[in-house]
């Protein structure tokens, strides 16, 4: 099997070889972000542009899929296909726009609180299923949209609106419980460092099955312990670490440090592993369902009334 097979679609993979022929711009939305100025998210929304750019991928063979937040108002600030959904419902829609269509590049943005919190049973079963779709989580540890409640990454004793006097919630940790659940590319990002983030985007959307990018983008307004500040001194790179990502256990260790220390980068990636799209006999000949006929055969349909009668 080739590379360009292995990628979902041999014209993508293979345009990600060549020079460049896009540049971010042509993947500006129609709409201006309406974030807070600062936010994380900014910086994300860039990154994302400029990996497509990078990789030479066509604005009309990607769909980017959101549910509900502040970062979910992604799709509308992006020139690809794409679909607002419902909260916490992103990763169930994308699973449905893949299988559909398995050569788009399926793109899936949200925050912590929309995937991890009211979303998190998808996000078991999405990495389970080892779905292709790379999901870029924008994880402010806060409910921005909501005006500052407590989310499912929330430090424990940090106070908000729905904490006042601290959180007593242990928080979760998406590295780790996504190198369990079954995702094969698992990586973690920072908003201040965007040229590696970019890097981390563009490993994720060449990776054949479920990549996550759990990606610290600080919330400016509400959330007031996780600043650029906070995070700068402590984000050290698997690079610099000399992490192998092919190793699950040093995957788990590196993946729960939390302190003094926070690696970004790469903790886990298999290529062992085929994705959904590649298990299904159904869609492993006869191209994308979507641009297949509509319609059964005659014979089909005599045998199947037949059967019934």
């Amino acid at each position: 099997m080739t590379d360009g097979e292995r990628g979902g679609g041999g014209a993508l993979a293979a345009a990600a070889v060549r020079e460049p022929r896009l540049n971010a711009k042509d993947f500006k939305g129609p709409v201006d972000p309406d974030w807070c100025p600062g936010c994380g998210d900014f910086s994300v929304l860039a990154s994302l542009q400029q990996a497509l750019a990078e990789l030479s991928i066509e604005p009309h063979h990607v769909v980017t899929i959101s549910g509900i937040g502040c970062s979910s108002n992604l799709p509308g600030f992006i020139h690809t296909y794409g679909m607002h959904t419902l909260h916490g419902r992103a990763l169930a829609v994308a699973t449905g726009v893949q299988l559909a269509n398995h050569e788009l590049k399926v793109i899936v943005t949200g925050g912590d609180g929309d995937g991890f919190g009211i979303g998190g049973n998808h996000f078991l079963h999405t990495m389970r299923r080892n779905v292709d779709v790379t999901y870029i989580v924008m994880d402010n540890q806060i409910y921005g949209l909501t005006t500052g409640q407590c989310s499912p990454t929330s430090s424990m004793g940090m106070k908000t609106k729905s904490t006042p006097f601290g959180n007593v919630e242990n928080p979760i940790n998406p590295i780790p419980l996504a190198i369990i659940g079954g995702a094969t590319y698992v990586a973690r990002g920072f908003s201040g460092q965007p040229k590696h983030l970019v890097e981390l985007i563009k490993g994720g959307i060449l990776h054949q099955g479920f990549a996550l990018i759990d990606v610290f983008s600080p919330c400016v307004t509400y959330n007031k312990d996780n600043t650029y500040q906070w995070f700068r001194p402590r984000v050290k790179t698997l690079e610099e670490i000399g992490h192998d990502p092919t190793n699950f256990h040093a995957a788990l260790d590196q993946g729960l440090m939390w302190g003094d220390t926070i690696p970004i980068g790469v903790f886990w990636k298999s290529d062992d592993r085929k994705s959904l799209g590649q298990m299904e006999p159904v869609l492993v000949e006869g191209g994308p369902l979507a641009l297949r006929p509509v319609g059964i055969d005659a014979s089909t349909a005599r045998s199947l009334v037949a059967e019934l009668m």
